[in-house]
């Protein structure tokens, strides 16, 4: 039985503090809400309110982790097992709601249309290194009131990985419920099997809007999972230090999870983040910081210690092309948040603050992400004695290549890695024409989206939900949509 390598960030101690504080925070320093229902669940359950502020007792919170479910799966559209969230089990997912994607002909990012969205759904479905799909961009060829339920029809068409996703407009998670329902099998279904997370962001420090308020509560009374996205950026909208953001980080996330469980007690919650180590320099909240990542890894332990599901936005980049910082930064994050027992990490494939996405830093990074997940697999003692007979077999052979021990385990003990990581010769190199990982990238882009079949949707289904797009298409004011 192999050891899973793990990084701690608190002492036991410590880590009580942190957790101690964010109560007492949201007792006496309270949290703004917004939305209506909310605060009249949060009354009813005998939190002080103050105009939109709710002043939350500690023994409120701790009645709804005591509820929170400490594992929660994700399905896939065959209703099988595509996410398994809790303990130290990790899995990966591209980053979510890109404004724009990196162009690999102009070498610059523009605007997402409709075919780039496809792509970027078929390419997910295609990579193994990713647990989940995410409706990672946002097409500007439809009206921004529709872009999100656009994408998660999208998504179901293209892919049939559950997918990780978030709503605009409080209107929308009716018709986005209604096409996940569809996919499932019915309503009964989706909530025994779900096949999507809702992210619901907090504005720091300690608020919540009308329509992130919503959001829990929709998801809570449809079994869906959600998915808390806190934000603090030290020194801006946060303490500076990165134990007060945490702090804070931890509070935010309790307020959400007491929403949640006053909605509907039992149903499945992510304590999650997207934080950051504000730059003082640049002005800019970088990702890529070694401190952002530390933030992450700290409160994931204190989710983990509060009994909940975990989630971060690790594995990406505030690089604007593909290049040396790109990939510094993303297999940073990834091992990061690996070695931290993340469950749901989020983030391959983006570029410049999670604004942008690249179809080829995606496949680069699945490499990044399939090793990450091989260092979590730790090393295992796979025979008794560990060696001794096989390095005497070895030696009697001069050679270790042809030995039954070496067929018998070589694929499980190496994960081999695609073409997109350059493990040749100098020779070989220059023979294939000195490419360059991006270029290696690109041709691998090229090819999955040219041999990759994506399973095609139960026609009924397909027809069942388009009829639905073309609705909320027309609201918006569209005679058709675009082709799909």
């Amino acid at each position: 039985m192999s050891v899973i390598p793990r990084v701690t960030w608190f002492s036991d101690d410590d880590r009580n503090k942190i957790i101690d504080e964010a109560k007492q925070i949201l007792e006496e320093l309270g949290v703004f809400v917004e939305n209506e229902e909310a605060r009249e669940l949060l009354d009813g359950a005998g939190a002080k309110i103050d105009g939109n502020r709710a002043y939350i007792p500690t023994a409120i919170v701790e009645k709804a982790l005591e509820t929170a479910p400490g594992r929660v799966l994700l399905y896939d559209r065959h209703g099988e097992i595509a996410m398994d969230l809790g303990g130290d089990r990790i899995h990966f997912n591209p980053g979510s709601a890109a404004l724009r994607i990196f162009d690999r002909d102009s070498g610059d990012a523009r605007t997402p249309v409709t075919a780039d969205v496809i792509r970027y759904a078929r390419l997910t479905d295609a990579l193994p290194g990713y647990a989940a799909q995410s409706t990672g961009v946002i097409p500007g060829d439809v009206p921004e009131n529709i872009a999100d339920s656009y994408r998660v029809f999208l998504g179901l068409l293209h892919s049939t990985k559950p997918v990780v996703t978030g709503t605009f407009r409080v209107e929308a998670f009716a018709v986005m419920h209604s096409m996940l329902s569809a996919v499932a099998g019915g309503e009964k279904a989706l909530r025994e099997r779900p096949n999507a997370i809702f992210d619901c962001c907090p504005s720091p420090p300690l608020s919540w809007s009308d329509l992130t308020c919503q959001a829990l509560i929709d998801c809570a009374r449809a079994g869906l999972p959600a998915e808390l996205v806190s934000m603090p950026l030290t020194g801006a909208t946060s303490p500076v230090t990165l134990a007060g953001a945490v702090t804070q980080h931890c509070a935010e996330n309790l307020s959400g999870i007491t929403i949640h469980q006053l909605a509907h007690a039992g149903s499945p919650i992510i304590y999650g983040g997207s934080p950051a180590c504000f730059d003082m320099k640049k002005g800019t909240t970088p990702m890529g910081a070694i401190e952002t990542m530390m933030i992450d890894g700290a409160y994931a332990e204190v989710g983990k210690a509060l009994g909940v599901p975990t989630h971060a936005y690790m594995a990406l980049s505030d690089s604007k092309p593909v290049d040396y910082q790109a990939g510094m930064e993303t297999a940073m994050g990834a091992i990061v948040a690996a070695m931290s027992g993340v469950n749901n990490i989020s983030g391959p494939g983006m570029l410049d603050f999670e604004s942008c996405q690249s179809l080829e830093k995606l496949v680069l990074d699945n490499e990044i992400c399939c090793m990450a997940l091989r260092l979590t697999a730790g090393i295992e003692l796979r025979d008794d004695p560990v060696a001794l007979p096989v390095i005497a077999a070895g030696i009697e052979k001069k050679e270790f290549l042809s030995l039954p021990h070496t067929k018998k385990w070589f694929r499980q003990e190496a994960y081999m890695p695609g073409d997109v990581i350059e493990r040749g010769s100098l020779e070989q190199w220059r023979a294939n024409g000195k490419k360059t990982a991006f270029d290696r990238a690109g041709d691998q882009v090229d090819r999955l989206l040219e041999t990759h079949e994506v399973e095609l949707l139960d026609a009924e289904v397909k027809k069942h939900i388009t009829g639905l797009m073309i609705e909320e298409s027309k609201k918006a004011g569209m005679d058709k949509l675009p082709s799909t």
